[in-house]
């Protein structure tokens, strides 16, 4: 018999499935509940367990991870007679790895709390390669002695694990992540668009920039889909929408100036406007291409 810790797995995305599989293959038993029945075959398929309901699969658990997209996901999952407070062990660890507001976090924790349940809000960066290649960077918000327990499973999913302090906190750093990230992706952009319509060799260019203080993962991880104009989701425009929403209003909260994370947000829910949100989030280029009369779409 395994010592290793009983998993349940809730939400099996873009990001949750290949994750869930990252703990299959470093020896975890994983059960796991989705609402799309083809992501619990291939569950199954890698070694885990399809469970019919989120009771089911938190039941036995002593690590509940949940991996939804935005706050209202993770209140239904988390409350009600059907849900994970009714239904996991007390003492067991309830890991939140989605993107929501920092208060969704602090309330979930202390409602699970109450009910003998300890709480992580640990949200993650990294987008869809990541995931598969478990080099997540993932930021902390909770105690240390939970974040010490939880250690273990999150270096079978990341490669950058840091506490940042209370509840909350790593949904505030995931914010600010998600502001850095878009405000980059739009500069890279602007600056592809900037290049080809100056009728420099595209691929060259940003090899070279790569090399220097231009450089970034974001770049580096968006070049092909700049140069190939495959927007393919990885991170969906509809969640970097929804992330947008998240950091402005925090940052109005605590008298936070982002006079180019606005704008940007304005980009974003444009381009969602425009039905692109089911895009990757580098497809800003297609707002840019829009405004400066150069596009390449069919």
């Amino acid at each position: 018999m395994s010592t290793l810790p009983k998993i349940a797995w809730i939400g099996l995305g873009i990001m949750g499935s290949p994750m869930a599989e990252n703990l299959i293959k470093a020896g975890y038993a994983v059960t796991g509940y989705t609402l799309e029945a083809d992501k619990l075959e291939r569950l199954a398929q890698a070694g885990g367990t399809a469970a019919g309901s989120i009771a089911e699969a938190v039941k036995d658990a002593d690590i509940v991870i949940t991996m939804v997209p935005a706050s209202p996901q993770v209140e239904a999952i988390a409350y009600g007679p059907d849900g994970i407070v009714d239904n996991a062990k007390s003492g067991a660890l309830l890991i939140d790895m989605s993107s929501i507001t920092p208060q969704t976090s602090i309330d979930l924790a202390k409602a699970a709390g109450d009910k003998g349940i300890r709480v992580l809000d640990a949200p993650v960066s990294g987008g869809e390669a990541g995931a598969v290649e478990a080099v997540l960077s993932i930021m902390v918000g909770g105690q240390q002695a939970d974040f010490d327990a939880a250690r273990p499973v999150l270096e079978a999913l990341g490669k950058t694990i840091v506490l940042c302090g209370p509840h909350g906190s790593g949904q505030t750093v995931k914010a600010a992540n998600q502001l850095i990230v878009a405000v980059n992706i739009q500069a890279c952009a602007e600056a592809v668009v900037f290049l080809e319509k100056s009728g420099v060799d595209l691929a060259a260019a940003l090899d070279v920039l790569n090399g220097g203080l231009a450089g970034s993962t974001v770049l580096t991880r968006k070049t092909d889909n700049f140069k190939n104009r495959d927007f393919k989701p990885g991170f969906r425009i509809d969640l970097h929408h929804k992330d947008m929403g998240i950091v402005t209003d925090a940052a109005r909260t605590v008298g936070a100036a982002l006079p180019v994370g606005s704008l940007v947000a304005s980009l974003v829910a444009s381009l969602r406007a425009q039905g692109d949100g089911g895009l990757d989030h580098s497809a800003l280029l297609r707002g840019v291409e829009r405004l400066s009369g150069h596009t390449t779409e069919s």
